[in-house]
């Protein structure tokens, strides 16, 4: 049916072309590639059958990006990379006319910050090229988004309340240790919260609200509220939510270790001196932390991740619950990687076939939520992530 063009050979990479080679039918042709080409050559060795081929790739030099998307003319280019690169992805894309497809927003490297203005600015580019980019394609965001449009398609009249809650019970033996890069993911979660009230953004200090929560299958963990991305696009998409928020489960070790990590000035983005050479304190972190990517092997437990929503249906006030729990160890199974990996690589290769097979394509850029959710919660049952919803429940938040 297609070619894609996968960038990134992390865990998440690990993932996407592993679900694309068991799906012959819809990806026929698949190039994994990265900066370090030894990476891919491991994971398609590991996959077999030449269904994988490789190639060497600077994803922060466009000139390269553009020639080997020339090379190998792919139908859509799949972004797992890093988020600092998004803009030099799509701006090759838009040079060789290919579509596109993500599952983190643009992160500028100097500074902690994320948000999709700088991509929704590509609306005019790609709608006039005829291309399509689907942004924030994992789980979160990504399925997280989907279930809240699944949600106001079928259940609910108005949505009201959104809380977005992402648990990982999972235990990995390490005394500290990040899911996905040590570096977006600590700059992730030690900027200030912010939620979505009455029209306005709400700004708190990092991890001031806080309460357990019940997690299927799990039970109570202590539940933060941070900022997420999706928030951005979903208060935009459903403008009827009063309140939207993200909460995510940190244990009291993990956050002792970023505090220490901050306090120290390890966390720190602008470049310092060591030795006579410059030097960034958070990418020298990263070198010294494990590799997510090697986590797997020892991983057990389960993620639940999911959304709990209050609205108005038929002119009563509903509670709805949604979500998945994924298990470590069937991960690791299945693909070799941990459960945080699976639940961001699966969406992703969801979201190439769904722009494959022509039901999300259009020209222009796109959230995943602006897109039909039903064939798209289809996929996720059969491919690995299957859901469950819970009516008129106590939702906790």
């Amino acid at each position: 049916m297609g070619k894609v063009l996968v960038i990134g050979a992390g865990g998440v990479g690990t993932v996407v072309v592993h679900k694309m080679a068991s799906l012959p039918d819809v990806f026929h042709e698949i190039m994994l590639a990265s900066r370090t080409k030894s990476k891919c050559d491991a994971i398609a060795e590991k996959i077999g059958g030449n269904r994988v081929k490789t190639a060497q790739v600077d994803a922060d030099n466009v000139p390269q990006l553009v020639k080997l998307i020339k090379s190998f003319k792919p139908d859509l280019v799949v972004n797992v990379a890093l988020p600092y690169q998004d803009l030099h992805i799509m701006d090759a894309c838009l040079e060789t006319g290919v579509s596109y497809l993500d599952t983190a927003n643009y992160e500028p490297l100097e500074e902690a910050k994320f948000e999709y203005s700088w991509q929704w600015a590509y609306q005019d580019r790609y709608k006039k090229a005829g291309l399509t980019a689907i942004l924030g394609c994992g789980f979160d965001p990504g399925v997280t988004s989907i279930f809240t449009a699944y949600a106001a398609k079928h259940h609910f009249d108005e949505l009201h309340y959104l809380d977005i809650v992402d648990c990982n019970a999972g235990d990995h033996g390490k005394p500290f240790a990040t899911n996905f890069n040590p570096e977006i993911n600590i700059r992730e979660v030690t900027q200030d919260g912010k939620y979505w009230e009455n029209g306005k953004w709400v700004i708190t200090k990092p991890h001031a609200i806080h309460k357990p929560l019940n997690y299927p299958h799990i039970g109570p963990k202590e539940s933060y509220v941070i900022y997420h991305e999706e928030l951005e696009s979903l208060v935009k998409n459903f403008p009827t939510l009063k309140r939207a928020r993200f909460w995510m489960t940190f244990g009291q070790e993990y956050l002792t270790h970023l505090r220490v990590i901050q306090n120290i000035g390890m966390a720190g983005i602008e470049p310092i001196m060591f030795e006579g050479r410059e030097i960034i304190p958070i990418q020298f972190l990263k070198a010294v932390l494990p590799d997510p990517g090697e986590l797997g092997e020892n991983y057990k437990g389960q993620t639940s991740i999911g959304c709990r929503i209050k609205g108005i249906k038929s002119g009563a006030e509903k509670t709805y619950y949604i979500y998945n729990n994924c298990s470590h160890e069937a991960a690791y199974a299945e693909t070799g990687t941990q459960g945080v990996s699976y639940t961001t690589g699966v969406p992703a290769a969801i979201g190439a076939m769904m722009y494959l097979k022509g039901i999300w394509k259009k020209p222009g850029v796109f959230n995943v939520e602006e897109f039909d959710p039903d064939p798209f919660m289809t996929e996720l049952n059969r491919l690995g992530l299957p859901w469950v919803e819970l009516h008129d429940v106590d939702l906790e938040v």
